[in-house]
């Protein structure tokens, strides 16, 4: 196997892993927000209004993660390969 190859396959199986976790969280904190409010609000002591927004923000901070770390390249090595 070509390393250009193992790379690029190591980068799609990333991308797919991470936007699984990313489209769970995303269900969660949809369907049981009042629950994962709760949890995180009693652990951490932050006021469950606060909430949403830092959910807001971890999205949306993972999902440019995510974009820049694993799919760039990825493509960027499929156009190259």
């Amino acid at each position: 196997m070509n390393d250009l190859s193992v790379i690029t396959e190591f980068l799609g199986w990333c991308t797919l892993i991470n936007y699984g976790i990313l489209i769970l969280s995303t269900v969660m904190l949809i369907t049981c927000s009042d629950w994962v409010k709760g949890i995180h609000s009693k652990i951490f002591n932050i006021p469950e209004s606060s909430l949403d927004t830092l959910y807001f923000n971890y999205l949306g901070s993972y999902k440019l993660a995510i974009f820049i770390l694993n799919l760039v390249p990825y493509i960027a090595l499929k156009i190259v390969g």
